[in-house]
């Protein structure tokens, strides 16, 4: 009797229950705490790559009397491109563009239009998911102010990198990371070889040509500042990476553990690497290089960090320190390109590179997890290869496009005696130091 009585009222609490719960679609995910809890700490990391990480490496390698305007271009780039994403770019680049869709997204999205907090995507809330790839729209055109420092007019870093995230990002982003062709090509970019360092160091290389080369440049040396303060932002960078590379798994799972492994051994390796070569080289080893090669280990294996082991990190870090010191000294010793701070070299170069190797670590020899079914590390060479040439001409030439229109309208660089007397002061009325 007592049994009778239980199963006659636990029916309707049950259906009471059920109805209080959250209802979800048979294919969607109901929320995953864990994995919202760690995209979230994730995006934080990733918004610290840029500020303060980005602008005090930027800002250390720079000479005094330009040290505030290389931070005054991260701090305006990371609040333009927010809203810019809001407006139109995360709908481009993440919306289903119907019969467009190969090539961009539609503006469904536009101002988050339809999105609330109870929003799901994959199970996060897709309110966190525009943040986690908005502070990457907001690091990438941030790269390129390695390019252009210390004569660059302040009107044309605004109107360079607004239309840029618009007519270069956005659409390699939806490409490879919003189902569009290159996507359906099989490319492999766990966390933006392509999308990010590739079209950054593109663009530098444009910019660098377009601009023109510093007054001093490469008739006397022009030395960091102060290379503490690149120490401290790279540093900041390392840190900051876990969330780039680890959070761009989008849950809190095995892969984004071995993504921050694989990550780490990279940094690591890239950083040794090129601290051996300039001690063999010069005699001693420099805090600004190792530094770089930190960067460069980082940059090289941002695409394979979803499908590689801790020997393939060793791999692709060691790879990115040799290549991508030759590469430096190949573009400012004998072409004489005023790629100031190395953007193309580190990142263009790095990201280059990492995406080739995803067909070499990738590789279960390697301690990888191996590419899709029937694909193998050739298949997987070549798609990856089409996707390199395609995202660099795209990048290279929609960045030179844009600069020629903004050369033709506003003009790209300060005068000779604004660039001698510092953009600290003649830009923007304030200085990073006391020089008097």
């Amino acid at each position: 009797m007592i049994a009778f009585f239980a199963r006659r009222l636990a029916a309707p609490a049950i259906v009471l229950l059920a109805s209080s719960l959250p209802a979800f679609a048979a294919d969607e995910k109901p929320l995953d705490m864990a994995s919202t809890a760690w995209l979230l700490t994730a995006t934080a990391l990733v918004l610290f790559m840029t500020l303060p990480g980005l602008a005090l490496f930027y800002a250390g390698l720079v000479r005094a009397r330009n040290a505030l305007s290389v931070l005054m271009h991260c701090v305006v780039i990371a609040a333009l491109m927010s809203v810019l994403w809001l407006a139109f770019g995360y709908s481009l680049a993440f919306s289903d563009g119907g019969q467009n869709q190969a090539w961009i997204g539609g503006l469904d999205r536009a101002f988050l239009t339809g999105i609330t907090a109870d929003t799901l995507k994959d199970g996060i809330p897709e309110a966190v998911f525009f943040m986690f790839q908005a502070t990457f729209a907001i690091i990438t055109p941030a790269l390129i102010v390695g390019a252009y420092p210390e004569r660059i007019k302040f009107s044309a870093v605004v109107w360079f990198s607004g239309l840029w995230l618009l007519l270069v990002y956005v659409p390699a982003c939806h490409w490879i990371w919003g189902g569009g062709w290159l996507a359906e090509a099989g490319v492999i970019d766990f966390a933006g070889g392509l999308v990010v360092h590739v079209t950054a160091g593109m663009a530098a290389v444009a910019a660098a040509l377009m601009v023109g080369r510093r007054r001093d440049f490469p008739h006397e040396p022009i030395l960091p500042h102060n290379p503490g303060m690149t120490a401290t932002g790279a540093g900041m960078l390392w840190v900051g990476w876990y969330g780039f590379n680890a959070g761009s798994a989008l849950a809190a799972n095995g892969s984004a553990g071995m993504a921050l492994l694989a990550t780490h051994m990279s940094a690591a390796a890239g950083a040794l690497t090129w601290m051996g070569i300039e001690w063999l080289r010069h005699g001693r080893p420099s805090l600004v290089g190792t530094v770089t090669g930190l960067i460069a280990g980082l940059a090289t294996i941002t695409p394979a960090a979803g499908v590689a082991g801790p020997v393939g990190g060793l791999v692709a870090g060691f790879c990115g320190g040799v290549i991508c010191f030759s590469v430096t000294a190949l573009l400012k010793q004998r072409l004489k390109l005023d790629d100031s701070l190395d953007v193309c070299a580190v990142h263009g170069v790095g990201g280059a590179l990492g995406i080739l190797l995803v067909a070499v670590i990738g590789q279960p020899g390697f301690g990888g997890s191996g590419f899709a079914e029937g694909v193998d590390a050739m298949g997987q060479l070549g798609s990856q290869l089409l996707g390199l040439l395609v995202t660099a001409a795209w990048a290279g030439g929609m960045s030179w496009a844009i600069l020629a229109l903004l050369r033709i309208t506003g003009g790209l660089r300060v005068s000779e005696e604004e660039e001698f007397d510092g953009l600290d002061i003649t830009t923007h009325g304030e200085r990073a130091y006391d020089l008097r």
